[in-house]
């Protein structure tokens, strides 16, 4: 069933229906990942609407919520709101205001929104610049804005990186304000708004009474609530992570609870240039894109923090992100990296215990 904008229509999903609709829930697109499937036995009701250029969905146990729906519906009403306030594509949202004043003066903004961009700037600054929500220009000059990626000429990638600093967003807590203290610079946070619009349906779920659910928006931002009745207690959702270079073939999966799981990709937009798979993840910093990695999956406490790190890791490569996460626990990560055999992959683990995975069919090498 999909509701659609402002619907208030329901329906239940029952057995093996529901179960193809979680497993096509949480696809991504670049790298995939895939929900494993639950026992048949354990109905799911299902619940999505299109919003943020991408399909969110809210999956619950059958008959454990009576007003599951009716909840599920008011969150995704919120997406849409969220959409209205943080894209760049709507002149009349506060982002696109943002962006046109904020080279001049310093333009306050709503608390939610201020401590979104407070995260961002938290996470660029940990990440040393490799997670950076001003990198739009970047992808511009590459072409894949328009999904026609080309080397850009010299001068014109120099014009795309003089506007691009996420340390010259400058944020006045006192006054909630924000100023950008580079000329040029926009904010474009298409790599964290979707995992926020999760956690916000999430913040608006659990205050109506709904503690076990799954949301998933964009197909590689994922949130997990509870457990799904098929699973034991301590287990949560099953979450299945496919080899990017076989999408057929399952490396394993995830069990996730009360946590949040995103995944970052360029396995459909990029390019060959002289033997260099050139995608659309762009180092900040350098202002090429980032290689190494095929894909990298992020656990984290929420989905706005999941999005962002997931893009950063891709930037930073495999031992940046083993000493990123050696100092905080509480962030997990799964990166696939190109194995020494052509078309093979390298699985690295890294802050994963063994209870939160378990191998699948493709076993190439993992540590």
């Amino acid at each position: 069933m999909s509701a659609k904008p402002r619907s208030t229509r329901r329906e239940f999903l029952q057995g093996h229906a529901a179960v193809e609709a979680l497993a096509d829930a949480i696809a991504p697109a670049d790298s995939g990942d895939r929900t494993a499937q639950p026992n048949e036995a354990a109905y799911l009701l299902h619940v999505s609407r299109r919003a943020m250029a991408c399909t969110f969905e809210a999956f619950f146990n059958a008959g454990q919520y009576p007003h599951a729906t009716e909840t599920a519906l008011a969150a995704l009403d919120l997406v849409d709101r969220l959409e209205d306030q943080l894209s760049v594509y709507r002149e009349d949202s506060d982002i696109s205001a943002l962006n046109r004043r904020a080279g001049q003066e310093a333009v306050r903004v709503e608390r939610a929104l201020f401590d979104l961009l407070s995260q961002a700037s938290r996470i660029c600054a940990e990440t040393a610049g490799a997670y950076d929500v001003t990198a739009a220009p970047l992808s511009e000059a590459w072409g894949f804005t328009r999904r026609n990626g080309a080397i850009p000429a010299a001068e014109a990638l120099a014009e795309a990186l003089a506007r691009v600093g996420g340390q010259s967003i400058e944020l006045d807590d006192a006054s909630l304000s924000v100023r950008f203290a580079k000329p040029g610079l926009k904010i474009n946070l298409g790599s964290i708004g979707k995992g926020y619009a999760l956690d916000r349906c999430a913040e608006l779920l659990a205050a109506a009474g709904v503690h076990d659910f799954l949301l998933h928006g964009g197909n590689s931002s994922v949130l997990a609530r509870g457990a799904h009745g098929s699973l034991a207690q301590d287990q949560g959702w099953a979450v299945g992570v496919r080899n990017p270079l076989r999408p057929d073939r399952r490396l394993g999966q995830v069990f996730l609870k009360d946590r949040a799981l995103a995944t970052s990709g360029s396995g459909t937009q990029f390019f060959v240039h002289e033997g260099r798979h050139l995608g659309h993840i762009i180092d900040p910093r350098s202002g090429w894109p980032a290689e190494g990695v095929l894909s990298v999956s992020v656990l984290a406490a929420t989905a706005a923090e999941a999005d962002a790190l997931s893009t950063a890791f891709y930037v930073m490569g495999l031992e940046a992100t083993r000493e990123y996460c050696a100092c905080r626990p509480q962030i997990a990560a799964i990166m696939l990296c190109p194995g020494a055999r052509q078309g093979s992959l390298e699985k690295h683990r890294i802050g994963l215990e063994e209870r939160e995975w378990m191998d699948g069919d493709d076993r190439d090498r993992a540590d």
